[in-house]
């Protein structure tokens, strides 16, 4: 795998070495042209040939580092952008693949929570930075344009052209507002056909619209209409910024106990409904409570002695666990001797290892309590009602916190190698996206003089496409298996490398923009990334539903935003 990977990158890298080491000569009449050896002195017509003086190498263009070719001209500095924007590309790839490698080896915690979403926003970073850090202040001014129009381009690429393409290719069947894992026979169905996520992907949704946030702070003196106060405002957005990264990267660290933590609280209440749901069964048509709310002690006594195998009056570990094997909770993943000790500690409240018949009436009253939610017994007489409402609510909360219960956590296999071929992948990935960011803002740059179209749009359109591709197709692909917990993980991950734009880059292009005392002019494209950011995270956040017709406004939202940067700069004049 990896000598096929490195075959296209070593044709394309000894091809730019070939490139920058050949140069033409030109035919003309001038009075510094060497003789050809040939033509005698009284032609009329002389052919001679001339050597490129330095002067004429700096009229056209400046070759990057000294020896990558560059152009003058459209058609070439095209070729230059799709060359360096697929090594980009490339080095994105190979920095996904290690980090893969990287989780896989060392699971979640530092790696998922730190390394991870920093790599994964490497490239674009590298851009920006290349971008502010080229030549005078006045040639970084012109050229940060680049930065910020692949700064908005990306972010505007993963919530429109990505996330409708995941919705539609991750499509299930909507049933009572919940998508089907794997049923999909209402075709574009516009309410009818959609994906469901899980709990924490929609705080990951509310996550990115708050990230937001120093955009706003840089912005403010604009608002205001003052022209005083805009480079503080610069550094009170970067120090927001960098802040609100830090608590990104502990979120995610300390995210998975977390989410530890809800499933067993979930785990739980899925054990308790379950048991009462069995036990309402089994009670044959009587009910669990009286009227009044209290616990029907007349049918407990009578589940009670069923369950009581031994007739000891006492209920033990052994009983207790053949009432739940019996039950088979087999909607998640349940560990038997655990859920054992879950009713023990809500029953046993003479922690003698046993449940007598008072005990286990106080604790089913406790259960039917908490099932009818402190709501008026009178409400729910039938106690079948409402125990299969808790039960049925509490199982769906509980396949929204998206537990991995099928997937396997077995070692990976060689982790030596593995480790080493991981960390080759990023040190490659991280030089390529180091040595060709510059050369591609020059490219960019050197077209937008040559076609006079703005850098801002050439980089909202074109550079996206390097260093999100990778992770666009992947999410894509992830997303036709069609199922919330990919759909889940789709999502996740196009709203966490939002946010990590709106963090972490924006984090670097604040620094540039501040150390080097550029001028904070971008008031349009902030509100772009502000608009799609808000109306985005909204749509994620409010519901875990996400039908069909959502991927309408997504669609929508690409070329409005860039509609909408051209009419404010170059009809309002907001630039």
């Amino acid at each position: 795998m990896w000598r096929q990977r490195s075959k296209p990158l070593l044709t394309v890298a000894i091809f730019l070495i070939l490139c920058g080491l050949t140069y033409g000569r030109f035919i003309a009449d001038q009075s510094d042209l060497i003789s050809n050896g040939i033509d005698g002195q009284g032609s009329a017509i002389r052919q001679f040939l001339r050597l490129p003086t330095a002067a004429a190498a700096e009229e056209t263009c400046e070759q990057t580092y000294g020896f990558l070719p560059c152009t003058s001209t459209a058609l070439g500095n095209i070729f230059l952008i799709l060359v360096y924007g697929y090594l980009m590309f490339l080095a994105a790839t190979y920095l996904s693949s290690g980090c893969e490698l990287l989780l896989e080896i060392l699971g979640p915690g530092i790696v998922g929570g730190l390394i991870l979403p920093i790599l994964g926003a490497l490239p674009d970073a590298m851009l920006i930075l290349v971008s502010g850090l080229s030549g005078s202040p006045e040639t970084a001014q012109s050229q940060v344009s680049v930065g910020m129009g692949l700064l908005a381009g990306s972010t505007v690429m993963l919530l429109t052209v990505i996330w409708g393409s995941c919705v539609l290719v991750g499509k299930c069947d909507l049933e009572d507002g919940v998508a089907k894992d794997s049923q999909d026979t209402k075709g574009f169905s516009l309410t009818g056909s959609g994906v469901t996520t899980d709990t924490l992907t929609q705080y990951a949704g509310i996550i990115m619209a708050i990230s937001v946030l120093p955009f706003v702070i840089v912005q403010l003196p604009q608002i205001l209409h003052s022209s005083s106060g805009r480079h503080l405002a610069v550094l009170v957005g970067l120090i927001v910024s960098v802040a609100l990264l830090i608590s990104y990267c502990l979120y995610q660290i300390f995210q998975p106990w977390v989410q530890k933590r809800r499933l067993s609280y979930y785990k739980h209440r899925h054990l308790m409904s379950g048991i009462l749901k069995h036990l309402n069964k089994r009670a044959l048509g009587e009910r669990l409570s009286t009227p009044d709310g209290k616990p029907n002690v007349e049918v407990l006594e009578k589940l009670f002695t069923a369950i009581d195998e031994n007739g000891d009056g006492h209920l033990e570990h052994a009983e207790l666990r053949a009432l739940i094997v019996g039950i088979q909770f087999n909607e998640f993943n349940l560990d038997s001797n655990d859920a054992v000790e879950k009713v023990m500690k809500d029953f046993d409240k003479s922690n003698d290892v046993k449940v007598d018949l008072q005990e286990f009436i106080a604790g089913i009253g406790r259960w039917l309590e908490e099932a009818r939610g402190g709501q008026d017994s009178n409400h729910h007489s039938d106690s079948m009602k409402y125990i299969d409402e808790f039960h049925t609510e509490t199982r769906r909360q509980h396949d929204l916190l998206g537990e991995d219960s099928d997937e396997s956590n077995e070692g990976v296999e060689n982790q030596r190698g593995n480790t080493l071929k991981a960390l080759l992948f990023l040190v490659v990935g991280t030089a390529i996206a180091a040595a060709f960011a510059d050369p591609l803002v020059d490219a960019v740059d050197n077209f937008s003089t040559a076609t006079n179209i703005p850098t801002f749009f050439i980089s909202f359109i074109a550079l996206p496409l390097a260093t999100n591709s990778s992770e666009a197709v992947s999410a894509i692909i992830f997303a036709t298996k069609k199922k919330t917990k990919s759909a889940s993980l789709t999502f996740s991950e196009l709203y966490g490398a939002v946010t990590m734009n709106n963090v972490l880059c924006l984090s670097v292009f604040l620094a540039l923009v501040y150390c080097r005392g550029l001028e904070w002019d971008f008031s349009s494209e902030v509100l772009v990334i502000l608009i799609v950011c808000i109306v985005m995270g909204i749509l994620g956040s409010v519901r875990p539903t996400l039908p069909v017709w959502t991927t309408i406004i997504a669609f929508l939202l690409y070329p409005l935003s860039l509609a909408l940067v051209y009419v404010l700069d170059y009809v309002f004049g907001w630039s």
